[in-house]
């Protein structure tokens, strides 16, 4: 019995390394499109993040989308509802839709993949970051907090829990 293949419905989406659109993210850190909405029909983003030493993010949650991260290099120290991990490369987190974490770069440098499922929270990242090449590259927690507002793809609960980054 012959089996038929079925018609696509979109086509391959493929990056080489190094391709992607580069973007500056108001919170810090360059990232490159990998997978956007657009190629996968909204099944989800993924981003690679160039993160500096001490980068943190505010605790929130995203209310509509499971968040990965895959660390490539690095360290990150992680807060997930209260708990803290830290998480090196080659190491994995999935966290669930509207649970509260955030994170802090311990190492010098990192690289980690950002996957969300589904990938509708595009819009946040792409109103809350520029050009890479033109971006003024300040770190601007006003834009993030006014971005999350406007899009409602991530929900701001906090600062950061890390105290004193000096100390990390």
């Amino acid at each position: 019995m012959p089996s038929t293949v079925p018609t696509p419905t979109r086509t391959a989406a493929i990056r080489q390394p190094g391709e992607g659109e580069q973007r500056w993210f108001a919170g810090g850190g360059v990232f490159t499109w990998k997978a956007t909405c657009a190629d996968t029909d909204g099944a989800m983003l993924m981003f690679e993040d160039q993160l500096e030493g001490g980068k943190v993010t505010p605790m929130h949650f995203h209310p509509d989308a499971d968040e990965t991260f895959y660390m490539l290099e690095g360290e990150i120290k992680l807060n997930i509802s209260g708990e803290e991990t830290v998480l090196g490369a080659g190491g994995i987190a999935v966290i669930p839709r509207n649970v509260p974490h955030a994170f802090i770069v311990t190492s010098p440098t990192a690289r980690m993949l950002a996957i969300q499922t589904p990938g509708h929270g595009e819009a946040f990242y792409m109103n809350a970051s520029d050009p890479a090449e033109t971006a003024e590259r300040v770190v601007d927690f006003k834009r993030i907090a006014q971005v999350a507002e406007e899009t409602g793809a991530i929900v701001i609960v906090g600062p950061p829990p890390f105290g004193d980054p000096a100390r990390h």
